[in-house]
């Protein structure tokens, strides 16, 4: 069985890929297959306890940063809770 930190780096290239993909324009068909692979992915990592829904998040948020650069800014809680509501 592979270890969770080979497991968690193949999940951060397939994340670079796909976020690569959205960012260059890719064709619907190209990204849906590789958010369903990402998707597919975690899943799987979640419902074997390799890895928790925080631990993911912050790699997809990490990923993020990565690819597309710094957010623009942070949002509070309340103030996503204000944009919902709206």
């Amino acid at each position: 069985m592979r270890r969770k930190s080979e497991m968690l780096a193949e999940l951060k290239q397939m994340l670079n890929e796909a976020l690569r993909a959205q960012s260059a324009g890719a064709s619907y068909t190209k990204l849906a297959k590789a958010q369903g692979a990402v998707d597919g992915y975690m899943r799987a990592l979640l419902d074997s306890g390799v890895a928790t829904k925080q631990e993911l998040l912050e790699i997809v948020a990490a990923e993020r940063a990565r690819v597309n650069g710094p957010a623009t800014r942070e949002m509070l809680l309340e103030t996503a809770a204000e944009i919902a509501a709206a």
